[in-house]
Parts: C-alpha cells; structure tokens; sequence
C-alpha cells in the first residue's frame, strides 16, 4: 500500500473518495514495469490503457511526413499519460509513448475505467475532473506555442518543471518547446554565459 501513497494523493488533490470507491479504483489498476526505450503505445494500434507513472519517465511524439518527430506530452513521477484521443475514442493511436528511463506504472484499461464511473458518480467525477485538467493544459501549451518566442517557451518550461528539465534529452525538449536541437543549445548556453558574467 506504500508504493500506492503517492497515487492515493494525486486522487484526494481532485476529490476525497468514500473508502468503498477508493478501495474499487485501486483494484482496477495495475502495476507494470516498462523498460527504458520500451513503447507502450504506438501507431496503428488502439491505445487500451492510460498510465499513471509511479516511478520513471515517458515521452509521447508524432512523426510527421519529412520524419521529424514532434513530442506531445512528458510524463514523470505523479503524472498521466496516453494518446488521449486514442484511448477516448479507442480508435488507432497517432502517438508513440515510450519510456525515457526504466519505469513503474499504474496502468487502468478502457473498459475497467467506464464500469468504474458507471458504478459511481463520484468515480465519474474524478475521471471528469482529470480530464478538465487535460484539456487546460493541452490549452495553455497551444496558447504558449501561439503567442510565445522559443526563448519564453523555455524559460516557462524551465520555470514550471525545473525538476523535469535535467531528466530530458535535448532532442525530446527541442522537440516539445518546438525548436532544433542547436538553437536549445545557444539558448542554455548564453544563460550560463549571463550567470558567469
């Protein structure tokens, strides 16, 4: 049960289950471990489960038509991931989801989810409070993309995950902040330069 605290917390920051309807969302995950550079979703494939992630990190990305890969979505300790659409609509993933560092997770299916919130409006609360949360931040990072240069980008970034950023490999936070790999490199750089200065 102590390797479940951190889950049981993420879930009383959205809402205080009854201990019966706590007792039957803990029983519907699982935990996997998945291996660093292992994909638990891909392509073509219908995304079955969403991930809680208990220890490790996951990269979600697309791969466009010049074969440039486009991240989506990080995922670390006490963080959700999936190819949302995929899974919402169980039809085929557009996203690769791959493990960044040998990882644990919580994994729930499709089907375990829908009986939950059927079976109680308070488990149907809590899958719809998460999925309001989704939708802001998916919001907020296509504004970020809108309306900031790359440099902003980085130093929101930097400024909201600092602990997230060191985890990352360049490619995969280029590709998130949606710059080249080399002008993230002049960016990081002419900041130590200011600090040493």
């Amino acid at each position: 049960m102590d390797d479940l605290k951190p889950f049981i917390e993420n879930i009383n920051k959205k809402i205080v289950l009854s201990p019966e309807n706590l007792e039957k969302l803990l029983a519907a995950f699982k935990m996997v471990k998945v291996s660093k550079k292992q994909f638990v979703i891909q392509p073509g494939f219908v995304a079955k489960q969403r991930l809680y992630v208990l220890k490790g990190a996951f990269r979600s990305y697309v791969i466009d038509e010049k074969g440039n890969d486009h991240t989506i979505q990080f995922a670390i300790e006490d963080w959700w991931i999936s190819d949302y659409n995929s899974y919402v609509y169980q039809e085929p993933a557009t996203q690769f989801v791959v493990a960044l560092e040998d990882s644990l997770v919580l994994q729930i299916d499709y089907q375990s989810e829908q009986d939950l919130k059927a079976s109680s409006h308070q488990l149907e609360t809590l899958f719809r409070m998460m999925a309001e949360k989704s939708a802001a931040f998916y919001a907020r990072r296509i504004i970020s993309n809108l309306t900031q240069d790359a440099e902003q980008r980085y130093n929101d970034f930097v400024g909201k995950f600092p602990e997230v950023v060191q985890r990352l490999p360049q490619y995969a936070l280029a590709s998130y902040l949606n710059m080249t790999k080399e002008f993230l490199s002049k960016i990081r750089n002419d900041k130590v330069r200011k600090k040493v200065k």
